[in-house]
This record gives structure tokens, sequence and C-alpha cells, in this order.
């Protein structure tokens, strides 16, 4: 018998860490209804419950996500003034 290793998407891995947390159902009910072995359950509620400290410690993420994005683009934004200014200068306008 060959053993597969399978990926699961991390909305799968979050319904199922969900399902656990939520309590109504066992460990071993909610790993048969999803096939997946009861540790990787108890794994995955786990990183779940010590994630969601993560989570709230740092905000929705969003924020700095977009504060990223604004340096980012007001870097690339200087950048070609001093590309402008420079050829503006060897063009003598």
């Amino acid at each position: 018998m060959s053993k597969s290793i399978r990926k699961h998407s991390g909305a799968f891995k979050a319904k199922v860490a969900l399902a656990a947390v939520k309590g109504d159902e066992t460990v071993v009910e909610l790993a048969s209804r999803y096939g997946v072995h009861p540790s990787q359950i108890h794994a995955w509620k786990r990183a779940l419950i010590e994630g969601a400290a993560e989570y709230f410690d740092k905000g929705n993420g969003k924020k700095d996500d977009q504060s990223v994005l604004v340096d980012q683009l007001y870097r690339q934004i200087g950048q070609l003034k001093v590309e402008n200014d420079f050829l503006a200068r060897k063009l003598g306008h």
C-alpha cells in the first residue's frame, strides 16, 4: 500500500481547524469526515490558535501591506524625478 502526500489549501486547513476549535465534533469525527489524520487536525488547530494572537498583535495586515506599497511607489516616483531632472539638464532645458 503506497502513501500519497496530499497538499491541502489554506482555506481547507482553516475550515478544518475552525471546526476543531468549535468543538461541535470530536477530532476523530472531523478526521473521518475530511479524510485527514487526527494529529494533522491537532497541528492545524494549534497553528490557528497561535497565529490568531499574532494576527491581532499586528492588526489585520492590510495597513502594513498598503504602507509598503506606498513606500515603494514613493521610491519609484523619486527615482523617476531624478532621471527626469538629469535628462532635462543634459538636454539643456
